[in-house]
């Protein structure tokens, strides 16, 4: 038990090194690279004035537009990137410390409230698409290691290397091109989270109108993890079978059924139970192309928009809230490992 409590005072105590260094490296990219904030504000200046020219009939606007001096310095200043990049980076860790993750460059909200408002969608198609990864996966790997190399195996196994070749927003391209709006089928939505007018519909139109989104995009999460999850489970059931334990409650007259099902698979279970806390960067912070590809308006989307727009606060808040589930997911998958196995000693 000692060696187990050091073991995670250890794990705790690297979080927050591991924390700024990868920030850090993070931050010191985007500080450098082009399309910062500065040549955002020039481009905005430079659209509207283009259109002000534009609408007054006013003569060629294309020419190249530039800030004056003093506003660049004041914008320099705001974004602290007139200090060196680590003096820059420590205003920004000091920031986040106090709840300030600054505000967005585009919308022009704070970085949290942002965050904030995509955090729910993410976390509903991520645990929609966890469940029905373990309602479906679990269930056949038990019957795949029950069925070893059976015809149900080897027609599963084809199955199952599909689920591994394919990705889960390649999967969600294919079923959208085929089913979705404008096709022949014309059987799902192209994307979103919920109809337009989904406030005027009632609580089981609504719940069926949910049920319409989420088909494709569940089916993305669930391809995600299908082969893995279903391989792990016949294998870990398969090695239980296989063991002393197993052979001495048949010894005993036990019966198959419960030899398998009280014994066996309590057992195999172990492995995927103590997963659960790796999933949690997935069901906080979505998948970014999942998402892009069924158009959801979560956490996945919104990283994804914010590469592409140069909205380095917003970058920054989505890779300080992963780092800290993903660190932390580890950490919980341990101590879930632990619990669940009492043979595992840290040490």
């Amino acid at each position: 038990m000692h060696g187990m409590m050091t073991y995670f005072i250890r794990r705790v105590l690297l979080i927050p090194v591991t924390f700024v260094c990868i920030t850090l490296m993070v931050y010191s990219i985007l500080r450098i690279v082009p399309g910062g904030p500065i040549e955002q504000a020039q481009l905005q200046i430079k659209q509207a004035m283009m259109q002000e020219g534009g609408g007054a009939g006013g003569g060629d606007m294309t020419g190249d537009l530039q800030i004056p001096q003093d506003a660049m310095d004041a914008l320099k200043e705001y974004y602290k990137l007139d200090k060196p990049v680590l003096v820059g980076y420590l205003y920004w860790l000091w920031g986040v410390l106090t709840g300030n993750f600054g505000t967005s460059y585009i919308q022009g909200d704070p970085v949290l409230k942002v965050i904030g408002s995509k955090i729910p969608v993410s976390i509903w198609f991520g645990l929609s698409g966890y469940i029905a990864t373990w309602l479906i996966c679990v269930p056949l790997g038990i019957f795949k290691a029950l069925k070893h190399r059976s015809v149900f195996d080897t027609g599963s196994s084809i199955l199952v290397f599909l689920g591994y070749s394919v990705p889960g927003f390649v999967a969600c391209m294919i079923l959208l091109v085929l089913f979705g709006g404008g096709s022949y089928w014309d059987l799902v939505p192209l994307g979103g989270f919920q109809s337009q007018n989904f406030a005027e519909m009632g609580f089981f139109e609504q719940i069926l109108d949910r049920a319409h989104h989420m088909f494709v995009p569940v089916i993305g999460y669930l391809i995600t993890g299908f082969a893995l999850m279903t391989i792990l489970m016949k294998n870990s059931l398969l090695d239980n079978l296989g063991a002393d334990y197993v052979r001495t409650a048949f010894a005993k007259g036990l019966s198959e059924r419960r030899v398998i099902f009280m014994h066996a698979l309590r057992n195999s279970m172990i492995p995927i139970t103590a997963g659960i806390g790796h999933a949690l960067g997935l069901l906080f912070a979505g998948s970014f192309l999942i998402e892009k590809t069924c158009n959801i308006p979560g956490m996945g989307l919104l990283g994804y928009m914010s590469i592409i727009q140069r909205d380095y606060p917003i970058i920054l808040g989505v890779l300080v809230i992963g780092v800290l589930l993903r660190l932390t997911g580890n950490i919980f998958s341990d101590i879930v490992w632990a619990l669940i196995d009492p043979r595992i000693r840290f040490s």
